[in-house]
């Protein structure tokens, strides 16, 4: 088995694992946890591909991965804690319609699959699930903050989103450093505010996450300065 390949999938299956401990910590009522874990989904799903072809080891194998994981850290997960947090009072209805974000998730993933690389470089068609999990899961942050009507609304409308033919611009074509550098200070700032909202009890994985996708940033960084 060739290791150099298994690199970005080990990344993949992070976040897939994340997905399921989210899943767990939501059905134990530990939802800013299972919320931050959602976000550690992301970081290392923007880390997977970005790796890959790095490294030059691209493949179907990859892809596909990717598309699971994503179901269930991005759809699975978030749809979880909207009804845990949002529609659980209203009974089977409520379980009924959080259900619907991961199949509207599933439809936009597979749509994507099936798309060229080519379309896929300069822009998204419908909002990436990645970003409509990530979406929720703040909203479930501050779901004390913020009103039931409001995250009920965003949610229903980032499900037709997912499906919708808007073009999205894709991050693929902003240069690393630049890249780096606007991801890096969002999370910095979100983990500030999730700190003092959660009063440092989050998962003991954020302080794995979080300095190991800073290292790759910053070894990127250099990386291409060198070349430069």
């Amino acid at each position: 088995m060739n290791i150099k390949k298994q690199i970005p999938n080990m990344f993949t299956l992070g976040n897939l694992y994340c997905g399921f401990l989210s899943i767990g910590y939501a059905a134990n009522n530990q939802y800013k946890n299972a919320a931050v874990l959602v976000l550690i989904g992301m970081m290392l799903d923007s880390m997977d591909g970005r790796i890959a072809r790095m490294l030059r080891v691209e493949s179907s194998l990859g892809k596909e991965l990717d598309s699971l994981a994503d179901i269930v850290t991005f759809g699975i997960a978030p749809c979880f804690l909207v009804y845990y947090t949002i529609f659980s009072n209203s009974g089977w209805l409520g379980f009924a319609v959080s259900g619907l974000f991961p199949l509207f998730g599933a439809y936009r993933l597979a749509r994507f699959n099936i798309t060229s690389d080519n379309d896929s470089i300069n822009h998204f068609v419908g909002v990436p699930i990645t970003a409509a999990g990530g979406i929720l899961a703040i909203l479930t942050l501050f779901n004390e903050q913020i009103p039931s009507i409001v995250t009920t609304v965003i949610f229903t409308a980032l499900c037709f989103l997912m499906v919708s033919t808007i073009k999205i611009p894709s991050c693929k074509q902003i240069p690393l450093p630049r890249y780096g550098t606007i991801v890096t200070i969002f999370l910095g700032a979100l983990l500030v505010i999730i700190n003092i909202e959660a009063h440092g009890r989050f998962p003991y994985l954020l302080y794995v996450a979080t300095p190991l996708y800073l290292i790759y940033v910053a070894y990127r960084f250099f990386k291409i300065k060198e070349i430069r």
